[in-house]
Parts: structure tokens; sequence; C-alpha cells
């Protein structure tokens, strides 16, 4: 009985041929690399969609050409018949909870300060420390627009101070905030 097979035409295989069972083809040069350029093409357009969406949902990105003239429809020609808007009054409302809050650099302020409102008639629910220490100006800050003539009554109550429609301090406990700034001098 012989030991080995007589070699025929199938023996020969050539060595550069790696298969993986009986049917496969040996796979393309460079395919793999197509797959790694379509998701980098992919990944670049996204993290750009990303960073235009961020900006202009912050406001720091606009899509207004400078100089360009507004539309026709969105302006509006005051005539002379018309009158302006009333401008708020300042009061004093004792029934409005006030906030104090020191935003500068000093102790005492904001002590200094709420004692300042009290004795002009204010009802100062709470003072504490600002979560900045270096705020330039005081300012007042009230968040609904029918609260502007007390946050003027304010800001005559504490010299120096400016008002700002703004929705900063709307959790603070307080239906108006006063931020106590450096230009603040202790009386």
């Amino acid at each position: 009985m012989p030991t080995h097979d007589v070699k025929d035409r199938f023996d020969h295989v050539p060595h550069d041929l790696h298969r993986v069972g009986a049917h496969r083809a040996p796979g393309r040069k460079g395919r793999g690399w197509v797959a790694f350029w379509w998701a980098l093409a992919a990944t670049i357009v996204l993290i750009g969609v990303g960073v235009v969406g961020i900006l202009s949902l912050n406001d720091r990105l606009s899509f207004t050409v400078p100089g360009s003239s507004p539309s026709a429809t969105s302006t509006e020609t005051a005539t002379p018949s018309e009158t302006p808007a009333p401008t708020a009054v300042a009061t004093v409302a004792p029934e409005l909870s006030v906030t104090v809050l020191n935003g500068s650099s000093s102790n005492g302020v904001a002590a200094s300060a709420s004692q300042t409102l009290t004795d002009a008639g204010w009802n100062v629910g709470a003072t504490s420390n600002a979560n900045v220490q270096d705020q330039p100006t005081t300012i007042v800050y009230y968040a609904d627009a029918s609260l502007e003539g007390a946050a003027l009554g304010i800001a005559q109550s504490i010299p120096g101070a400016q008002v700002l429609l703004a929705n900063d301090f709307v959790d603070s406990g307080g239906d108006l905030t006063v931020v106590v700034g450096n230009d603040y001098v202790i009386p």
C-alpha cells in the first residue's frame, strides 16, 4: 500500500492566496480604508453642524449681513401723531420682597445696603453674598416688566444703581434682587 497519494494539479495552490474555506476569494487591497474615509467625513460634517448649531443658539453667530437693510415687513415708521410709550415712575412698594446680594470685594456691603433699603420703606427678605465678588456697578434686577417702577424706586434709594430687566435672579426668593457692586459707598 502506498503511503503517499499521487500529486495532481489540485495540489498546487499559490502561496499568496490566503483562503479560509473552500470558496473564499482573496480580498481587494485598500478596501478597509473606504469605510474609514466615509466615517471621517461623516464625523467632520457632524462636528461642523454641531458647532454652528451651538453658536447660533448662544447668539454668538449671526446670519445677518452687516449693513443690509431690514425687510419692509419688519420695520415700522413712527408718525408724528403717535405718542411715545409711557415710562415707568419710580415707586416704593413695601409689599414686594427684595433680596440683597453682595457682589463687591468689601465685607458688610449687603447688610448696609439692606439697612438703607429698609429705612427707605422696602421689605428686605434676605441678604447674602453673590457668586461673583467683582461686580463693578450696583444693579437692580427685575424679572417682570410691571416691576420696573419698583426697580427704579430701589435705584433711587441706592445712589448710582442701575436697573435691568432679566431672569438672572428669578429664583432668588425675592420679587426684586439687588446685586451691590464695588461702586457702592457705605454711608
